[in-house]
């Protein structure tokens, strides 16, 4: 039996005290739980008690001795950070085609040239899963070292059954052997494989009628995304996907609205999406239309920043009542970044959240996006002790000081992984 753990002393303790009330929106976004001399008391992996360090004093007096202390003096303690939306798992690396678009060259250009999303299937076809288990591990310890303990990962860099499966069983593996939570979602309708141009719908038939129901059988995904996109899949299509997934059991996400407003924010709100990601050009009636059927926006504005366009609307939806979550897009070709810290930063800088709403967005607010609220993304009892210490005094330092890892120590499940 492990020792306890008392951290006490917390400058501030963002607790994002929840009671279950689901994903936050509007003012409530800004209501972080605030303990000043916050103290926390952690017992097999799990959060005991939080309050001030006076109440606890008095609580724990008689069992100090058989604990381990962390003194948080001058520190901020928050939640864990989640990441609800990544790719987390690929094979190779695109770093030449960062050159070449600041080179000038266009995405077509790219593509044209062996490169783009097809250059990382290709990869990921080819390479072994104990390549990419290596591979993603790597990334999986620096998400740790940024704060995050919770990853949403995808696949859709095989668009084949093989390949998907092979995504997904990666993801399985590192969920046993790896501290980070991983969640796994299927996005075998990322692209549309080259060799199936031109005959789209004979593919999202192959989707719907061989990958799913293996992905189900194996129950190797809780999520089912889909790109909705012109010249990708289309809304018709895209609804066909998600049905498709529902009757399987699988929770429907949507990529949408990202290069053009296409209806995207629409259809996630009209099917029940638990999230719509990236959002770049979603319309006014989009937004709407998510707010009242509580559909969760998954924003990325890390992927504006590197595709150097202007980030989605999240000062807007927040206002319009819309429940807003951030995420990295840790993928190769438009978000290589696992800097959770770096996303709440640029959510405050492109997209006007206050420091508040980007650390709720960050955490709790980004469980909800994948289903895990009750477990993480707040500090209460009852719940995982993933928990952040940081080098800062409060919240808005957090934000304020930006591009810097402030970090000082992470717990995943009372265990210090950091």
């Amino acid at each position: 039996m492990s020792k306890p753990i008392w951290i006490k002393h917390a400058a501030q303790l963002a607790t994002l005290a929840s009671e279950g009330k689901g994903p936050r929106s509007k003012e409530a976004m800004s209501e972080l739980g605030l303990i000043e001399d916050g103290s926390m008391w952690i017992e097999e992996g799990m959060i005991k008690a939080v309050g001030t360090t006076n109440e606890f004093e008095e609580r724990y007096a008689d069992r100090v001795n058989e604990a381990e202390v962390v003194d948080a003096t001058d520190h901020l303690v928050t939640p864990g950070l989640v990441d609800p939306h990544t790719h987390v798992v690929y094979g190779g690396s695109r770093e030449r085609e960062f050159e070449m678009r600041l080179e000038g060259a266009s995405y077509m250009d790219i593509m044209n040239a062996g490169g783009g999303i097809h250059a990382t299937t290709r990869m990921t076809r080819e390479a072994l899963e104990e390549e990419l288990i290596e591979q993603t591990t790597l990334r999986l310890d620096s998400f740790l070292a940024h704060g995050v303990t919770t990853v949403e990962g995808k696949s859709g860099y095989g668009m084949n059954l093989e390949t998907e499966l092979k995504q997904l069983r990666v993801m399985k593996k590192l969920q046993e052997q790896h501290a980070i939570d991983l969640v796994p979602t299927f996005m075998g309708a990322h692209a549309v494989p080259a060799e199936y141009k031109g005959r789209e719908d004979e593919f999202v038939d192959q989707l719907i009628n061989e990958m799913l129901p293996v992905v189900a059988e194996e129950k190797l995904a809780e999520f089912n995304d889909v790109f909705c996109e012109k010249g990708v899949f289309t809304p018709e299509q895209t609804e066909r996907i998600l049905d498709a997934g529902k009757r399987f059991g699988l929770i429907p996400k949507i990529h949408a609205d990202e290069i053009e407003s296409y209806g995207g924010a629409e259809l996630a709100a009209k099917i029940g999406s638990i999230s719509a990601e990236h959002l770049l050009k979603a319309s006014d009636a989009g937004i709407k239309a998510m707010a009242k059927a509580g559909t969760i926006a998954c924003l990325l504005p890390a992927t504006a920043l590197y595709l150097r366009e202007e980030a989605a609307a999240g000062r807007k939806m927040i206002d319009e009542g819309v429940a807003v979550a951030i995420s990295t897009d840790c993928n190769p070709g438009s978000s290589p970044t696992t800097s959770m810290p770096l996303v709440m930063n640029l959510a405050c800088i492109s997209m006007r959240l206050t420091p508040a709403e980007a650390l709720t967005a960050a955490t709790y607010n980004a469980a909800c996006a994948i289903k895990r609220e009750e477990k993480v993304g707040s500090l209460e009892v009852g719940k995982q002790a993933d928990i952040v210490l940081w080098n800062v005094k409060n919240y808005q330092e957090l934000q304020y000081l930006f591009g810097v890892n402030h970090v000082k120590a992470v717990w995943k499940k009372g265990v210090k992984v950091v």
